[in-house]
């Protein structure tokens, strides 16, 4: 079977994947003050319809919706699994977000780039030299150095190891998602596979949503649910895109770098708005941890070049 290689264009791959990254350091702030009047599926639902709606005007206006009649039945079928490792990623990460503190499922969630990271190297024959390696190591240790403390604190939560294992299953279902995507672009565009992906999601999502719900939202409410939504099509679609330039584990390093841009942003929105979000209250630990993980990513992503087998 052939297996999809990145173009080579290592600039416009990492420039993707940092936009992605912060587009996703940005969602969970915007995320917290629509959840004041909105549930949470209620508003995937939404983010998803959205993304749909104006992923199809665009492909429609490019003519560019003709490539499905193309695929076989098993790349149907892999678009389908591709689109329900996605929504699967949603409900699960939902799920454990019930069980467990939010601190906790932050932290565990970032499983799901390493093992995007690991995939890539099992399935495409990306190789890592033996620095690249250390990196790996420094970035996944600065995790567990900077969540330390919320960490212990939420094991004497009730619930922790059923809302930890929801998390956990939620990782694992976003990267295969992530690396079914990678293998697809041999076929599709990556806008023509986010398109897919986002009609099967909406219509999974439509009967547990309320839609009545929106009706309830303010000015600032609608604000925060249009960025919401226009966050959804503008990171999956540079997501998308930096698979096709750069390698997955290359992409997975620098999104691991999302826990930290997110407290970069809480702080932004503190100072700016100190009525709307608390500041983040970070140990000493914590912050060795952080630089952990930026030397980490930086490694991985940056340290020689890397062929496949």
């Amino acid at each position: 079977m052939t297996l999809h290689q990145a173009s080579g264009h290592w600039r416009l791959g990492l420039t993707l994947s940092l936009a992605t990254a912060l587009f996703w350091a940005t969602l969970p702030i915007a995320l917290k003050l629509t959840l004041e009047l909105l549930d949470p599926i209620t508003l995937t639902w939404f983010r998803f319809l959205v993304a749909a709606a104006v992923t199809a005007a665009w492909l429609g206006w490019r003519g560019r919706l003709r490539g499905f009649g193309l695929l076989t039945r098993r790349r149907w079928a892999m678009l389908l699994v591709a689109a329900l490792m996605l929504v699967g990623n949603y409900v699960f990460y939902l799920l454990g977000v019930q069980h467990t503190t939010p601190a906790n499922a932050q932290l565990l969630i970032q499983l799901a780039p390493l093992l995007m990271a690991l995939g890539g190297i099992w399935v495409f024959g990306e190789r890592f030299r033996a620095a690249q390696w250390l990196g790996l190591l420094l970035l996944a240790g600065g995790m567990l150095l900077f969540f330390g403390d919320q960490l212990r604190a939420a094991a004497q939560a009730p619930g922790y190891v059923l809302g930890s294992a929801f998390v956990v299953l939620g990782a694992l279902v976003w990267a295969v998602y992530a690396l079914l995507q990678k293998q697809l672009l041999l076929h599709l565009g990556s806008m023509q596979i986010l398109l897919a992906i986002y009609v099967v999601a909406t219509l999974a999502l439509w009967p547990f949503a309320q839609p009545s719900a929106l009706l309830r939202l303010d000015a600032l409410h609608w604000a925060l649910l249009g960025y919401c939504a226009f966050n959804t099509i503008a990171a999956y679609g540079a997501f998308a895109e930096a698979l096709a330039h750069w390698e997955a584990s290359r992409v997975s390093a620098v999104l691991a770098t999302t826990p930290l841009l997110c407290i970069a942003a809480v702080a932004a929105t503190h100072a700016l708005w100190p009525q709307l979000l608390a500041p983040e209250r970070i140990a000493p630990a914590g912050w060795l941890g952080a630089v952990l993980v930026v030397a980490g990513s930086a490694a991985v992503s940056l340290l020689g070049r890397r062929g496949a087998r």
